[in-house]
């Protein structure tokens, strides 16, 4: 793709920096299914370091690394809860059936999240045997298709107290933990203790090419290594793509504030448009707007691309676009520009 096309469908889109490369280039590797490869073995030790427990396990995506938690968590008839919005509803290939043969039990939430009362509501009866048994409850921090929403560890705890009082587990899809962080303060061990297993992302925000990271006790990383293997994730020299996640760490956490502060630039300049009829509450890199009046995501998009500029339809009307490495303060100053400038 063309280095003047501003890219804002998503922060999976950055590319790889100069200083990343040689990361990668310089990496020592061995055979990660024998757990032979140095620079994974050290980027699961320091991710479970950092979230507080005990074990992690390098996977290819977030969706699998969301997957394998789903599987140990449950078992085939059993339910799971989360936001109608959930990324593992939504977009991970219908994988919590397939996979792993459990239902969905949906909530709708506020803008992704959801409160104690309503896991509460949802739970089934265990001894009512036509229903399936309710075993784990999904949490999304940031929230993708609620703007970027970022939960509160208040609301998490009340949850918590729910899951333990009914003997559910509690999960976080994590992809876009660190965004979170750096809005809250807390810090990662804080979050990571309140949950059983949290998947996290680095090929987004934090701009690695590729890697997802389980993260959970020992018991449930060694289980899900074998889930990993199952599902086609066991990788072998992986020590270069380990690599440029733990250079992402050191070097690409700090910057999502700028992220941040770029997506609320954009998200101004769109609320002045007359075109726009909403915009979700701006908190992260994520901005979900809706067009006014008969004018669609389609038309809109493609007016966008004529100028250089990629964004992705979130419904027929809805439209998201993120901030990332890869959109510099002169990209958001074009993409005012250009919008500044529709009809």
């Amino acid at each position: 793709m063309s280095s003047s096309i501003i890219d804002l469908r998503s922060d999976t889109g950055t590319r790889p920096t100069a200083a990343m490369r040689a990361a990668m280039l310089e990496a020592a590797v061995g055979d990660d299914v024998f757990g032979e490869d140095p620079t994974v073995n050290a980027l699961e030790a320091r991710m479970a370091a950092l979230f507080g427990h005990e074990a992690a396990v390098f996977c290819p995506s977030g969706t699998m690394t969301n997957q394998i938690a789903v599987n140990l968590h449950t078992r085939p008839g059993d339910e799971v809860i989360c936001d109608e919005g959930a990324h593992i509803y939504r977009y991970e290939g219908g994988g919590v059936m397939a996979t792993s043969g459990c239902s969905v039990r949906l909530i709708q939430g506020d803008h992704g999240r959801f409160t104690s009362a309503q896991v509460e509501a949802c739970l089934n009866d265990p001894k009512a045997t036509w229903l399936p048994r309710t075993r784990l409850v999904n949490i999304e921090n940031t929230c993708n298709r609620g703007g970027g929403a970022v939960w509160d560890l208040g609301a998490v705890d009340a949850i918590r107290q729910v899951c333990d009082a009914h003997g559910l587990r509690l999960h976080m899809d994590g992809a876009r933990i660190f965004n979170a962080l750096v809005v809250t303060g807390d810090g990662p061990a804080e979050w990571g203790r309140r949950f059983h297993t949290i998947s996290v992302c680095l090929s987004k925000g934090l701009g690695a090419p590729v890697g997802s990271v389980l993260v959970g006790s020992m018991e449930h990383i060694t289980e899900a290594r074998r889930v990993r293997k199952r599902l086609g994730g066991g990788m072998r020299q992986a020590g270069m793509l380990a690599a440029a996640c733990l250079y992402a760490l050191d070097e690409h956490i700090d910057r999502l504030a700028l992220d941040h502060q770029r997506a609320q630039r954009l998200a101004e300049a769109l609320m002045a448009q007359p075109y726009i009829a909403s915009i979700m509450p701006v908190t992260t890199n994520i901005i979900i707007l809706t067009l006014a009046g008969h004018r669609t995501a389609s038309s809109f998009l493609e007016q966008l691309r004529s100028q250089g500029i990629i964004a992705a339809a979130f419904g027929p009307q809805m439209v998201r676009m993120v901030t990332h490495l890869d959109v510099d303060d002169a990209a958001i100053d074009r993409t005012i520009h250009i919008l500044d400038q529709l009809a």
